[in-house]
């Protein structure tokens, strides 16, 4: 596949979609169908020429919003769709619909966004991360059981960065339970992919819930997760991107500001901090990096999930905790579960598994070894080189 090709179809896309926004703008709804609909088209046409290309997913969201709002400037219009005349398309093909039914569009609701609820973790039930910790007590956990030894204010807007799969999600949600606080998480990618005016109010209702919710007493948090969807530097946007950065960027002001005392945080994560944009970095007081496990606390993950297994006695945890070097959490757990697999399987190949009374045998330290030649780290040392660069220029503890 040429990549060049596909972005010169993208670009065309780009172009449609930019003049059917200003034609929207400005009144001129018939242009803008029109212009709406040779965007969809060209978007269809760069799915089902480059079916492997990395970004269709973005591609096929992106022309089923248009097709929203084509839809909604033809009902205020009172215009019935001309099915000969209007291509429809499935989210998962992008090919053409049969029928003269529309096909089910996304289209997320505030409530399909954010989740309320109240995290069961709690700070010692994460592994390591000494310092990630240590930076979120001083930040959030002090200046609420301690307020007033806090004259000068305490940060609101915190950045959590580093590899995935290293512990990000249940920092946040261990915070939120020690203050006893209410933690929204936020689906970002999907804020983002909303168009023509739903982001931003998805955006402003997220803060303004969020405020009315601390005037019980109880603090917020809000994690945003993958936020370099919604603050990530961009060569092109497409739709109400711009409206719903500016949004967030006047909410996280507001968050920020030191006339107010309310609990309300912004614990945002991504796992490519260089992407974010230099005016929404500096709104995150507090930027700590996640970073891959130690050794002491591979092997005690390692402890943990082999609690449930039965090892043999060549399994040695100190040796895995070495081979697991540049493993994150996930990968730890990936393993483990690898190696469970792995003996299971020989029940059913050896056609006894259907036995209650067979069970696998004991899982050795050959298995783990075979389990990690068969999985690599998912995190490439490339990668990690690059958030030690950027935690030497931008961290913030």
């Amino acid at each position: 596949m040429s990549e060049q090709a596909a972005k010169e179809i993208e670009e065309a896309a780009r172009r449609y979609a930019a003049e059917a926004i200003k034609a929207d703008s400005q009144g001129s709804y018939g242009t803008a169908i029109n212009l709406y609909q040779k965007a969809i088209s060209t978007l269809m046409r760069l799915v089902q020429l480059y079916p492997e290309y990395k970004l269709n997913q973005l591609y096929l969201q992106r022309a089923m919003t248009y097709q929203e709002r084509i839809k909604a400037l033809q009902s205020a219009r009172g215009i019935i769709p001309n099915d000969s005349s209007q291509e429809e398309f499935t989210p998962r093909t992008g090919t053409a619909a049969s029928g003269g039914t529309m096909v089910e569009t996304l289209k997320a609701s505030y409530d399909d966004l954010v989740v309320k609820e109240k995290p069961e973790v709690r700070i010692e039930d994460v592994v390591g991360l000494e310092d990630a910790k240590r930076a979120l007590k001083e930040s959030i956990i002090f200046p609420y059981k301690r307020p007033d030894l806090f004259p000068l204010g305490w940060p609101r807007g915190i950045l959590l960065y580093g590899p995935p799969g290293c512990g990000k999600t249940m920092l946040a949600a261990a915070t939120a339970a020690e203050i006893d606080g209410y933690f929204m998480t936020v689906d970002a990618a999907s804020i983002m992919s909303k168009w023509l005016g739903e982001g931003e109010r998805n955006v402003a209702k997220l803060f303004a819930t969020s405020r009315k919710m601390t005037e019980d007493g109880h603090p917020v948090i809000i994690f945003i997760d993958e936020v370099d969807s919604i603050l990530g530097v961009r060569n092109q946007e497409v739709g109400g991107e711009i409206r719903v950065r500016n949004q967030f960027l006047k909410e996280m002001d507001g968050v920020l500001d030191k006339g107010h005392k309310r609990p309300l945080y912004v614990l945002a994560a991504t796992n490519k901090p260089w992407q974010l944009d230099a005016p929404f970095l500096r709104r995150f007081e507090k930027r700590i990096y996640v970073s891959l496990p130690d050794t002491p606390a591979r092997r005690f993950m390692f402890e943990q999930y082999t609690k449930p297994l039965t090892l043999d006695q060549s399994v040695s945890l100190s040796e895995l905790a070495r081979l697991s070097e540049n493993y994150s959490g996930s990968d730890i757990k990936d393993i483990c579960q690898g190696v469970q697999l792995r003996v299971v399987s020989e029940l059913f190949d050896g056609g006894s598994a259907m036995d209650p009374n067979n069970k696998p045998r004991p899982i050795t330290m050959n298995d783990f070894k075979e389990v990690f030649r068969a999985r690599k780290p998912s995190v490439p040392r490339d990668a990690l080189k690059a958030f030690i660069t950027w935690s030497e220029n931008y961290k913030a503890l």
